[in-house]
């Protein structure tokens, strides 16, 4: 059974690593069955926000290597797709309810990304199915074209299993889950790059001061130098 997707504005919404590469990595969530990572609190996590006085912590990370890849059934960041993990942490005595957020992946020059639902991967991965893969011949003769397997029942399933539900996050509880970005032609996607989140609310509906996290600071953690 679908839970309810996340109201989101213009949308909160295969490469296989070797089973030695999986085993070997550490501090990551590799699953060969595809189980969602362990939750740990937003605090964990390099690119975080926290506001005290709501106390309210919100971390942002990105999977956008081929160890972390292995989690999934598809390796999206080759279609040009970035899975990140959003960690939203409660430690207030009251519910925070997400029904209404808008989150958003904004670029360096400022562009604003929806969070993809599984349509739109299905779509951009068909678009690459239709070109194929070119295969050179001895002139005359035309080039062979490959087109890769269509893997849109994979694309449900990753959904299901690690797409981000919660419309309400309980009093000292913290929820966790993926949002699917499409980010096509960004050379440096993540460089100068920010999560935003807007229209988080109270339990009494009032609306809580937006986030910006940023992913600077999940490339500093990687590298001095932020590649």
């Amino acid at each position: 059974m679908r839970y309810p997707r996340l109201h989101l504005h213009a949308r909160i919404r295969p490469l296989a690593l070797a089973l030695m590469l999986v085993t070997r990595a550490s501090g990551t969530a590799l699953a060969a069955d595809h189980t969602p990572p362990a939750v740990q609190p937003a605090t964990d996590f390099a690119a975080v926000e926290v506001h005290a006085d709501e106390k309210l912590a919100i971390a942002a990370e990105p999977y956008d290597s081929l160890e972390k890849m292995a989690l999934f059934r598809v390796d999206y960041i080759s279609h040009g797709v970035l899975p990140v993990r959003l960690i939203v942490t409660n430690n207030s005595d009251q519910p925070i309810s997400l029904r209404d957020a808008r989150i958003m992946y904004v670029t360096a020059l400022g562009d604003r990304i929806p969070a993809a639902e599984p349509e739109d991967v299905e779509r951009l991965m068909t678009s690459k199915e239709k070109a194929g893969t070119k295969i050179p011949l001895p002139g005359p003769l035309p080039s062979i074209h490959l087109k890769p397997k269509a893997s849109d029942k994979q694309i449900e399933e990753d959904f299901d299993t690690f797409e981000f539900q919660a419309l309400v996050v309980e009093p000292r509880t913290t929820r966790a889950g993926f949002l699917f970005y499409d980010i096509n032609g960004l050379s440096r996607p993540l460089k100068g790059a920010i999560l935003n989140l807007r229209k988080i609310k109270d339990a009494n509906g009032k609306e809580l001061f937006y986030f910006e996290i940023p992913f600077d600071k999940y490339l500093k953690s990687k590298s001095p130098q932020m590649n």
